[in-house]
């Protein structure tokens, strides 16, 4: 039964959602000066919600940013409406153009993948494909060696607030289909809870109540970090919460 403190909350977190979506009508650019860091640290990749624009995650990527790190959006992804293997994909295509167009931007330091809600699904999705692509390669004969395709930044690892990795009771109801993918029987999210093997490489950070996620986005074999905030939007402003970012990414750093 949610309480009326849990209805407020609920509602807070709409009014907070919604002038994200209108602010960000007018801002759809990640600003130039994200882009500048110190290059010894790991590139920062944000992945929004479905239907946001990267404007959702500026608390993180202005802070991050602050620290040193270089923040970069994915202009591909729209609103992030697609399917989260056709949004891993276009999130593929994007770490390999950085290595095209601007040769060395990424270096050696590889790159860190910073998501909200959906992007998080999105992002262990981009680290899954990464992994069978290395494999093929390191299976395919040596005598017929492998054509040379554009090598994406390698990502180290994956940050991610509030996202359903097993999906929310709420999804099955909704008229579109983009949310319905949300569903706890939903095939594609069962595929991606079944892959296990890179999950100790997510940071999940989760509020200790989302009224989108009530089952919360505890993933086994990942870092586990429930906060006591409430909200599935809001806290991506939350000061505890942009502690526990800054933190995790400077932990995956650190592991480099």
């Amino acid at each position: 039964m949610i309480s009326a403190q849990q209805l407020g909350w609920w509602a807070l977190d709409y009014l907070y959602a919604g002038r994200q979506q209108l602010v960000s009508l007018f801002r759809p650019s990640l600003p130039a000066r994200y882009s500048a860091g110190d290059p010894r640290l790991p590139l920062v990749v944000l992945l929004p919600g479905v239907y946001e624009g990267w404007l959702f995650l500026e608390p993180a990527a202005s802070r991050l940013n602050a620290s040193g790190y270089r923040v970069v959006s994915v202009p591909g992804l729209g609103l992030n409406h697609r399917s989260v293997p056709d949004s891993a994909a276009l999130v593929t295509k994007f770490l390999a153009q950085l290595g095209d167009t601007h040769g060395d931007a990424h270096g050696d330091a590889g790159c860190i993948l910073v998501a909200h809600s959906k992007g998080g699904l999105i992002g262990k999705r981009v680290m899954l494909d990464a992994e069978l692509s290395l494999d093929a390669i390191v299976k395919h004969d040596a005598g017929s060696p492998v054509p040379a395709a554009s090598s994406p930044a390698e990502v180290l690892g994956l940050v991610t607030v509030a996202t359903p990795f097993s999906g929310s009771p709420y999804a099955r109801y909704q008229l579109s289909r983009t949310l319905r993918d949300f569903s706890p029987v939903d095939a594609v999210l069962l595929a991606l809870q079944a892959e296990t093997a890179l999950n100790h490489k997510v940071f999940s950070i989760y509020p200790e109540f989302d009224p989108h996620i009530p089952s919360g986005s505890y993933l086994a074999g990942a870092v586990n970090i429930e906060l006591p905030v409430a909200g599935h939007f809001r806290t991506l402003q939350d000061e505890t919460v942009l502690e526990a970012v800054l933190h995790s990414v400077a932990e995956i750093s650190g592991e480099r």
